[in-house]
């Protein structure tokens, strides 16, 4: 007798999640906002400044907890987390991605990736191959003893999308991820993510260019604090965005 599978937990779940900074006056980035991301889908986040995108992205990747609602990542509810369970999940189970790539210049792509795996508790004898293998995965197995500065803008953003990818994250969530970069390496960084994404990762994407959010299955759109999301099965699955 076959056992039927229970489906894997999205791995974003906003159920009314808000926020809502304290004053005087108090200021609500992020109104109550419903939101389900499944694992393997490639979801942008869109929006003109001061929308919400940047609180939006914290309370997303566990840097602030909701005012109200419940976040649920991987079917873990993170609203009793204390602060140190919180930074946990967050280095096991999210990868960061950001527009200024965050390296240490005096560390090799190797240790930037390397230094990953240490907070995220990877044991020492497995940080080095582990490392390596993520560099490879963007094509950087040849440069893994340069330092950032001896890096192109496209190869240091590859090496900071091997150091989100290192711990194997449920969720890759990436801030602006060509905002510094020119058009033909941007193409390139953003090939990769559609790579990434055929293979299976969740990709959460936030950016203000309209041409990167239409790489997303679909896209939510932030105006004023409010999260506006298509169904997941309503959404183009071919690869180009649609907004609610």
């Amino acid at each position: 007798m076959n056992r039927r599978t229970e489906p894997a937990p999205p791995v974003i779940d906003f159920r009314g999640v808000a926020l809502t900074y304290p004053g005087p006056p108090p200021v609500t980035a992020l109104r109550p906002a419903d939101l389900t991301i499944r694992a393997g889908e490639y979801v942008t986040v869109t929006g003109p400044s001061g929308s919400g995108k940047s609180t939006f992205l914290n309370v997303a990747g566990l840097l602030d907890a909701p005012t109200a609602g419940r976040y649920l990542l991987d079917g873990i509810d993170t609203r009793p987390l204390r602060d140190a369970d919180r930074t946990a999940l967050r280095a096991g189970r999210i990868g960061f991605v950001f527009q200024a790539f965050h390296l240490l210049p005096h560390r090799s792509a190797l240790e930037n990736v390397a230094l990953a795996l240490l907070h995220a508790g990877v044991p020492r004898r497995e940080r080095t191959p582990a490392a390596r293998r993520a560099l490879e995965r963007v094509g950087l197995g040849h440069r893994v003893d340069s330092l950032p500065t001896r890096l192109s803008g496209g190869e240091r953003q590859r090496a900071a999308i091997a150091r989100a990818l290192a711990v194997r994250p449920s969720l890759l969530l990436c801030d602006e991820p060509t905002g510094n970069l020119d058009s033909a390496t941007a193409a390139s960084v953003l090939d990769l993510l559609d790579d990434l994404h055929g293979d299976g990762q969740t990709v959460v994407v936030i950016t203000h260019d309209p041409g990167v959010a239409r790489r997303g299955q679909r896209t939510v759109t932030l105006l004023d604090g409010t999260l506006t999301a298509p169904h997941p099965q309503t959404a183009s699955a071919g690869g180009t965005g649609a907004t609610g």
